[in-house]
């Protein structure tokens, strides 16, 4: 016996069906260019949907998404951060049985003329996410302190992940319906240096396809200032990291305090045996001190480590529990094509089924 969700994944002659998510905050005027640039049709794929996940906007996004041909709007009640409402624009895909999902940006930074190659190696069978390759390097409108800083980013992400990946924050990304159902973001910030962290972690088929991307009109909403950006994105990539791999982290620390404790003890050895060790007594407590912290941090990673087999039990629990929900309950679309009048909270009330995630 099949269910909705089962007969719309079949497709049509089993062709996949593609939906492309924007997450979107306050973005009325550029939105509809965003949507204008989908393709309806495009080769080996049974139908494309457009969803938008409204991140709390303020302004007229839900209503511009709607009248540029959105076919589904999630809304947050409140701005919750890109990460959130990349992780609810995940969930609701998969909700109204996506077999590919496409994320993109509604700046008009990429364009929608990609997607038929940013998929192809998922089509194709050989890649579990796609990520598009903006070539910063050649970039005209980056700088030359942003191509650095992007250059270096990239390189501890590949690092950190094991993933030959050059543009590891590249938002314009596809995945299947299997990466997307692995996929746990946990991070207030962004969601793509974690993803790709988590990717690597996953032993997922990872792949780069160049793409073309155009200036921005507009600053950046999802920070303030570089320092900010890159702080941000430090602290999420060694948060995830140290997630996953804990035992090496904090084995890593200890190795560290226990060496650098060890220096000054050899320092008051040296004094002693040659009969002048009085004066070096500071040397002994230092380093006593940075050997008892090396130790408790390697136990501390032994620990970690204990959690983090607990934690990779409870991402196996939640995928299956999310495809018990899938399969088995129904679908929990949200409605498609309102009548585009008298917009405010009644109106958006009505139209989203499911306001959180």
């Amino acid at each position: 016996m099949t269910t909705p969700s089962s007969d719309r994944r079949a497709g049509v002659r089993g062709r996949p069906f593609l939906i492309v998510q924007i997450p979107c905050f306050n973005e009325e005027e550029t939105l509809a260019d965003a949507i204008a640039s989908i393709p309806r049709e495009i080769p080996g794929v049974a139908r494309v949907e457009i969803v938008v996940i409204d991140d709390g906007s303020t302004d007229r996004t839900s209503e511009v998404a709607w009248s540029a041909g959105a076919d589904r709007v999630r809304r947050h009640p409140i701005n919750r951060g890109l990460a959130a409402a990349f992780q609810t624009g995940l969930d609701t895909c998969l909700r109204l049985g996506a077999d590919v999902i496409v994320n993109m940006d509604a700046d008009n930074q990429y364009s929608g003329a990609d997607i038929h190659r940013l998929i192809a190696p998922i089509l194709a069978g050989r890649a579990d996410l796609v990520i598009g390759d903006r070539q910063t390097a050649t970039l005209p409108h980056f700088s030359r302190r942003k191509r650095l800083l992007q250059r270096m980013g990239s390189s501890i992400a590949r690092f950190l992940s094991g993933l030959d990946v050059p543009d590891a924050v590249s938002g314009f990304r596809a995945l299947s319906r299997e990466a997307a159902l692995r996929t746990t973001i946990l991070s207030s910030f962004s969601y793509t240096t974690e993803q790709l962290i988590q990717a690597g972690m996953l032993r997922l088929a990872v792949e780069s396809i160049p793409i073309t991307a155009s200036a921005t009109e507009r600053r950046s909403r999802l920070f303030r200032s570089l320092p900010q950006f890159i702080g941000s994105t430090a602290a999420t990539m060694v948060r995830t990291y140290t997630l996953a791999k804990p035992l090496r982290v904090y084995s890593l620390l200890g190795a560290l305090l226990t060496l650098a404790g060890a220096a000054p003890i050899v320092r008051f050895l040296y004094f002693f045996l040659r009969g002048k060790g009085e004066g070096h007594v500071q040397s002994l407590v230092l380093g006593g001190v940075l050997l008892i912290l090396g130790f408790v941090t390697m136990l501390v990673g032994i620990l970690a480590e204990l959690v983090a087999s607990n934690r990779r039990l409870s991402e196996l629990i939640l995928e299956k529990v999310r495809r018990l929900e899938i399969e088995m309950a129904p679908e929990r679309e949200l409605p498609a094509r309102p009548e585009l009048k008298n917009f405010g909270p009644e109106i958006d009330a009505r139209r989203t089924t499911d306001r959180g995630t």
